[in-house]
């Protein structure tokens, strides 16, 4: 029974961590398409940058709901610090990522501008700590013992 359970908990620690791949992968491509419409003046490129931060954010509340659900299930274990790190990371970052898509979603030069790349950097490093936090182990039980 053990065993299965731990199996169990793998697999879906595994299925977090693929969900939360999305909002850091498309963050950071965010950015490039940023410094490409920055280079280029290119309305294509912040077109791009739009859709790719809609997609962080659709990603980015699942992984944010996982995470309050799994320090719901941890309150009253000691690695609970750690969940509600990884959970104030997700809840910051989807905020800034909507300030960021409506940001984006305006129109001529100052859709990006300085402002909106600078968004998008703190996005994308926001989802690559949460990431870092859940793959790691940081949260694990076996570590807090």
């Amino acid at each position: 029974m053990r065993t299965t359970t731990l199996g169990i908990r793998q697999s879906l620690r595994g299925l977090y961590g693929l969900i939360l791949a999305f909002p850091a992968a498309l963050f950071t491509i965010g950015v490039l398409t940023d410094i490409a419409y920055l280079k280029t003046a290119e309305i294509q490129w912040t077109n791009f940058s739009q859709w790719l931060i809609t997609g962080a954010l659709v990603f980015g509340g699942i992984a944010a709901a996982w995470s309050l659900v799994a320090i719901v299930l941890s309150l009253r274990t000691s690695i609970r610090l750690w969940r509600v790190v990884e959970f104030g990371a997700l809840v910051l970052m989807f905020v800034l990522g909507l300030i960021n898509a409506f940001k984006h979603s305006q129109d001529g030069w100052s859709s990006v501008g300085a402002f909106g790349l600078t968004l998008s950097i703190l996005c994308s490093l926001l989802a690559l700590i949460a990431g870092f936090i859940a793959i790691s182990g940081a949260s694990d039980e076996e570590i807090a013992r």
